[in-house]
């Protein structure tokens, strides 16, 4: 009976997923209960290192392997691209959820616009305070640290 309620068929998330942490999984969960099926993009490594200037502490791999052992998660794929119209025309889902942390950010203005001819709607769901994988690069050395 609750499969009955979920709104969009085929939802679609996506992010670099470095250092795994509640927050990953709080979106995730949160766009998995809204859709029958959710597929997963995980940042390419090289993606990474050309939007972020960052190299992962975690390999595309290891953190692809990590979002397809989720349960609400129906597929999990390395992904070399933001353009999500791009993206939309390879998977064909009716949502994207994102953070909103981003709502009002001029690229998912844009993404908004791009997708609405489409009909896909954009869903910003609830960040998680206090957490996030830059957070975690500055914090873990002092934990490792500390006595």
């Amino acid at each position: 009976m609750e499969e009955q309620n979920k709104k969009y068929k085929l939802g679609y998330t996506q992010g670099v997923y470095d250092m795994f942490h509640i927050g990953h999984l709080h979106i995730i969960n949160s766009a998995a209960a809204q859709c029958d099926k959710l597929i997963v993009g995980v940042n390419s490594d090289r993606l990474v290192a050309d939007y972020k200037n960052k190299k992962t502490v975690i390999c595309q791999e290891d953190r692809a392997e990590i979002i397809r052992n989720l349960k609400s998660v129906e597929e999990c794929v390395i992904v070399d691209t933001l353009d999500k119209v791009e993206l939309y025309k390879k998977y064909g889902f009716d949502a994207v959820f994102i953070g909103d942390d981003w709502k009002g950010n001029d690229r998912w203005l844009q993404t908004e616009k791009d997708l609405e001819p489409f009909g896909v709607d954009v869903v910003y769901l609830p960040h998680t305070p206090n957490i996030s994988s830059t957070m975690l690069r500055v914090e873990i050395p002092r934990r490792v640290d500390e006595k």
